[in-house]
């Protein structure tokens, strides 16, 4: 061996510390390589090249060069690890026993680097590795780096699409079914993050949005509700006896599991009046008569297919505690008039003894008026649009039960059969069932929303965009992970998630392993060199 290398085994069994000046040899691959892209830039072959060839070649000399320098580092590490004599694992047992040279593969963005360490053992326990604890490596192989591009890329593709991404921005090939797996491993920690969260106070005068609403998105057969798993092997045992296929409609509920999406938001008062809305919904954009409706700031959304919906709606509420503690903000909810989110809205109110005003969402009811068109006007009729327009002032200046009085009236002036009429007494019926939740004046006048535009538009872009893509069906582990990453991609706390992600996985991983005061953070001399 020669002289200038230290024994790696001799010095962690005699404690001492080759000197730094010996260890230069380490980074010796990488000035090599380093010489060598110099040499090359400066050749006749890359002056031959366009812009985009000599990018290409200088990207993947330059990850080389990073994968070199940084497998130098970690050998200068292993060369210089000291035995420690007082290493504990959680149960207080010292590790006398020591051996060195235990070797790990670890793959980074830039390529596969090797980690050689000491193993503190003991019999029937699992080997301890300060060292790994230092560095604060996973459980899997794969860097931080590569798990936080996964995630990224999850938020925003499919996870075939999502390998080759992260393939493309290094020097690595990554699989389907890896990246799946590090995205199910990295949202592990998305109720926790938000316990953890402490939102900025904001004036009392605020509005406190809750919004929910689900959204169904195609699963596995494993992945199914056990109600609709029932259901979908009787239509298939049905089927299978009388030879005809399903209804389209009726078999696409069966292969589907619902998501329950809340939101939170901070609304500043924008008072507007009828005729606000009204100019919104009906006249021309360019017509300029709109008053700009009230804005939300601070959006959170809570996402899971896997949990019931009341968990969902319950996160939502716990996040309303951490904006208003002292509850002196007003809290409203807007939401499709789902009798479920009601109820539930209303006993998580009333276990705060918060009170918490819920409205219809207008565009739920104006659909409602629509199918009440269909019944008094032929198809194209330009007087539909008109008389819509009048039902929804009346319902926004609080006159609903006028509405849906009229509305009966009228089906019964015209001696509409009960076929004809279905649409008229759908309405009406609709209309009369959530009386209580139609205060459109007290919304407008204190500046509130009157629509659920925010939840819808969450569920747009991460159920519907995202989840129902053609051919997809879904298995409940990977489709959680990929509500909850897109959940941070649209509150904007995907950067600040990963940090808090790596200090728990750190904390799992490594600090729950040695005995309470020997965690690396705590007493760093008993674990680092």
């Amino acid at each position: 061996m020669d002289a200038s290398i230290p024994d790696t085994a001799r010095d962690a069994q005699s404690g001492t510390q080759p000197a730094h000046t010996d260890l230069e040899d380490v980074f010796a691959p990488f000035r090599a390589h380093a010489e060598k892209m110099i040499s090359w830039a400066g050749s006749d072959e890359a002056h031959r090249l366009g812009h985009a060839a000599l990018e290409e070649h200088a990207w993947a000399d330059a990850l080389e060069g990073a994968r070199l320098l940084t497998q130098g580092h970690l050998d200068q590490r292993a060369r210089t690890e000291r035995r420690r004599d007082d290493v504990r694992d959680a149960d207080g047992r010292r590790r006398p026993t020591v051996e060195p040279g235990h070797e790990r593969r670890r793959l980074l963005i830039f390529g596969e680097v090797s980690t050689s360490r000491l193993a503190y053992r003991a019999d029937g326990k699992d080997n301890l590795y300060p060292q790994d604890a230092e560095l604060a490596w996973g459980v899997r192989s794969y860097s931080a780096g590569i798990t936080k591009r996964v995630a990224e890329a999850t938020a925003v593709a499919p996870f075939e699409q999502v390998a080759d991404m992260v393939s493309a921005a290094g020097a690595i090939r990554l699989g389907k079914r890896q990246s799946e797996q590090l995205a199910v491993e990295t949202a592990v920690d998305f109720e926790a993050y938000y316990a953890a969260r402490r939102p900025e106070p904001c004036p009392d005068t605020t509005g406190l949005l809750i919004s929910c609403d689900g959204s169904a998105l195609p699963v596995r057969p494993d992945a199914l509700r056990p109600a609709t798993a029932k259901a979908h092997a009787t239509r298939a045992l049905a089927a299978a006896e009388h030879g005809w296929p399903d209804e389209p409609t009726e078999l696409r509920r069966s292969r589907t599991r619902t998501a329950e999406l809340a939101a939170v938001a901070d609304i500043p008062p924008a008072p507007r009046t009828p005729g606000d809305v009204l100019g919104a919904l009906f006249d021309p954009p360019q017509s300029g008569t709109a008053t700009p409706g009230p804005r939300a700031t601070g959006r959170t959304v809570f996402a899971s297919v896997a949990r019931p919906a009341a968990q969902v709606i319950a996160d939502a509420f716990t996040e309303a505690d951490r904006r208003d503690p002292a509850r002196t903000r007003p809290w409203f909810a807007v939401i499709d008039g789902n009798n479920h989110q009601i109820e539930t809205i209303e006993a998580l109110a009333t276990a705060r003894g918060k009170k918490v005003t819920i409205l219809i969402d207008l565009l739920h009811v104006q659909g409602y008026l629509w199918k009440a068109a269909k019944v008094f006007f032929y198809d194209k009729d330009p007087a539909a649009r008109a008389w819509v327009r009048e039902q929804t002032g009346k319902v926004l200046d609080g006159a609903a039960r006028d509405v849906w009085v009229g509305i009966r009236r009228r089906a019964t002036r015209f001696s509409y059969t009960a076929t004809e009429r279905a649409g008229a007494d759908e309405c009406a019926d609709y209309l009369e069932r959530k009386g209580n939740y139609l205060d459109y004046p007290a919304f407008l006048t204190a500046g509130w929303p009157v629509a659920s535009g925010l939840i819808e538009g969450a569920a747009k872009w991460m159920i519907k965009d995202r989840m129902q893509i053609s051919g997809a069906r879904w298995g409940l582990d990977g489709a959680e992970a990929v509500l909850r990453l897109r959940a941070l991609r649209g509150n904007v706390d995907l950067d600040d998630y990963f940090t808090f992600h790596l200090e728990q996985a750190r904390r799992r991983n490594h600090a729950t392993r040695y005995w309470p005061t020997d965690t690396p953070c705590e007493q760093p001399e008993a674990l680092a060199a």
